[in-house]
């Protein structure tokens, strides 16, 4: 459906998190016995959250926590990471800058060249911890980074842009063929990010393994202030899903959607898996643990751009472990901790035994959710009113 926004011009009305709620069902679930666990080409998960390859959230230490505790972490190879030998004096240069000083500072560090050596010693470290090692590029470093990463024993490879898209006009530089670097992968490649089930629907056709939706929602992002694009994220899920079961029924092949980006709580993420999603990557979330390399900072992927900055460095603070942060016991009451119970007490209520069940939950236009009965909380900025 469309409203006339003026005269011969229609938009269609998209929905995010805040707009939504999910209703429960006839039949109810022991929380402790749902299965949260997710696959991408035969490799199996126990969580289905990753951590966002940002600079502020995933070191070397931080993907083995995250590896030991079963999920993923993201290693950014354009990041600080693979730039600098001794990556922890860079990181308080950019915790101890002022905010006027920051996104200038950040554009500075990220001048010096990635280090080839370095992308295949960072996943070496990784892999010697015996878990799983996962990199991000952007699509012109592609190719070389991947011969790079697999050569070091890479299991999963992310090929991430702002915007993703298998067909780019240029003539100024020569174009990146996307879909003959997918097919010589001998590792499983993600995509993204895209929004629409058109554009998901072209990156399943060239043999992706998995498609990361959403654009601009991160906490730490402002491609939707600076560039004015971007699909509220309940949409975007709902229609990359579509375009996922529409592909599967063609053709076989199950290509998982990764919401990602702008889920800050339990809440928001069990919204993202009852719109379709098969996963979530989260960033400011991750980027508040004691592992993460921030020091209680985050900045966006794109802060770094030399021109046009399309992220910010924003204070997450430091408020937990990251076991804290995904298993509990919640030490604050905002939601942000313990997201691997909220998944599975949410499951439970609505009846949905698996993440698959999730996907057919009721969900309802709900604007008034974040408000009804909750004066008190937002007049003393606590639990829901922060």
């Amino acid at each position: 459906m469309a409203e006339w926004i003026g005269k011969d011009r229609r938009a269609r009305r998209c929905y995010g998190f805040d707009e939504v709620a999910l209703v429960p069902g006839r039949v109810t679930v022991n929380p402790n016995e749902v299965d949260i666990s997710w696959k991408i080409d035969g490799k199996s998960f126990k969580i289905p959250i990753l951590a966002a390859a940002m600079d502020g959230v995933v070191d070397v230490n931080f993907a083995v926590e995250m590896g030991k505790l079963g999920g993923i972490a993201v290693l950014n190879l354009d990041g600080i990471q693979t730039r600098y030998d001794n990556p922890g004096d860079v990181l308080k240069q950019i915790a101890g800058a002022t905010p006027q000083e920051a996104t200038k500072l950040v554009q500075n560090i990220y001048l010096k060249p990635v280090k080839e050596e370095l992308i295949a010693k960072r996943i070496k470290e990784i892999k010697s911890h015996k878990v799983p090692a996962i990199v991000s590029c952007i699509p012109q470093n592609a190719q070389r980074f991947l011969a790079i990463a697999q050569r070091s024993g890479c299991d999963l490879f992310i090929i991430q842009s702002t915007v993703a898209t298998v067909t780019h006009i240029a003539k100024e530089y020569k174009i990146i063929d996307i879909g003959k670097v997918v097919a010589s992968a001998k590792i499983p490649i993600i995509m993204g990010n895209c929004v629409t089930y058109d554009v998901a629907l072209d990156l399943m056709e060239i043999g992706v393994s998995g498609l990361l939706v959403g654009i601009g929602p991160g906490a730490a992002c402002t491609t939707r202030g600076v560039l004015g694009i971007g699909v509220p994220q309940v949409t975007t899920t709902v229609d990359t899903a579509a375009a996922r079961d529409h592909f599967f029924q063609r053709k076989g092949k199950y290509v998982p959607i990764i919401t990602d980006g702008g889920m800050r709580i339990g809440g928001e993420i069990c919204k993202a898996f009852a719109a379709g999603a098969d996963a979530v990557m989260v960033g400011s979330a991750f980027a508040k643990a004691k592992e993460a390399p921030g020091g209680g900072y985050h900045w966006g992927m794109a802060t770094s751009h030399a021109n046009l900055p399309r992220g910010t460095r924003v204070q997450v603070g430091t408020t937990g472990s990251l076991k804290e942060i995904l298993f509990g016991p919640a030490k604050v009451d905002d939601g942000s901790q313990n997201l691997v119970g909220a998944l599975k007490t949410s499951m439970g209520s609505l009846g949905a035994s698996n993440l698959k069940e999730m996907h057919d939950v009721e969900i309802i236009i709900a604007p008034s959710i974040q408000t009804e009965g909750k004066v008190f909380q937002v007049g003393q900025r606590v639990g829901m009113g922060k």
